[in-house]
């Protein structure tokens, strides 16, 4: 994505990430005020914090570059999915395509194995060569189900401008976080005072309720 990176932190986490990976993989560039960004991924050390911590690749997994490039890649196409859904139009067959082709890099049935004294066992294949490809086929599979699962109907977008991310909402409320919410909320008394408009985060499904923090989490 364009516009400036900067170390500013990441805001927490948006509703509905906790119950799907996918929408954090989304979420991990982070449009900010002023032309700014955070990318998660924007390195192969972030990209590797960042499987770390959602238990999809150990610490030292040697991430590289071409790795990296890898999860962006399937990001956009995620996001790209995602706003299809959001704005219920046709997806790109191409976005399509690369969710499929991600999910279809590794098996996803547990694969029998054979111990010469516990005897047979059954586990998932995770080569240290294959860490990225099982971890972007994980991420692909969730994303197929948080678009065909019983949370893809409450699936929206932020609704305070620049903020780019996704979020499965709760009430009417379409921010992701308090900082939004407060954002959208602040632009919207400013447009009431000036009379330059009905400001941002007016339209359907606005936050209607008033005071500092009353965005949702």
């Amino acid at each position: 994505m364009s516009g400036i990176p900067t170390a500013e932190p990441a805001p927490p986490p948006a509703p509905g990430e906790e119950r799907h990976l996918s929408l954090a993989l989304a979420n991990s560039a982070v449009a900010l005020p002023g032309g700014q960004f955070t990318d998660l991924l924007g390195t192969p050390a972030a990209a590797n914090r960042w499987l770390l911590d959602r238990g999809l690749a150990p610490a030292d997994a040697g991430m590289r570059e071409m790795c990296a490039s890898q999860l962006r890649s399937l990001r956009e196409q995620v996001r790209s999915l995602l706003a299809s859904r959001v704005a219920a139009v046709p997806a790109l067959p191409a976005a399509v395509g690369a969710l499929n082709d991600a999910m279809n890099r590794v098996p996803t049935a547990p694969l029998l194995q054979w111990d010469d004294r516990k005897g047979p066992y059954r586990v998932a294949p995770h080569p240290t060569t294959q860490i990225v490809d099982h971890a972007v086929a994980t991420l692909a599979a969730d994303a197929a189900d948080l678009l065909t699962g019983p949370h893809a109907e409450r699936l929206t977008a932020c609704g305070s401008p620049p903020c780019n991310r996704f979020l499965i909402r709760h009430g009417r409320r379409h921010w992701c976080s308090t900082r939004c919410g407060d954002r959208a909320r602040a632009a919207r008394a400013y447009a009431r005072r000036t009379g330059t408009g009905s400001g941002a985060g007016s339209g359907p499904g606005a936050d209607s309720g008033s005071g500092p923090g009353s965005g949702e989490e």
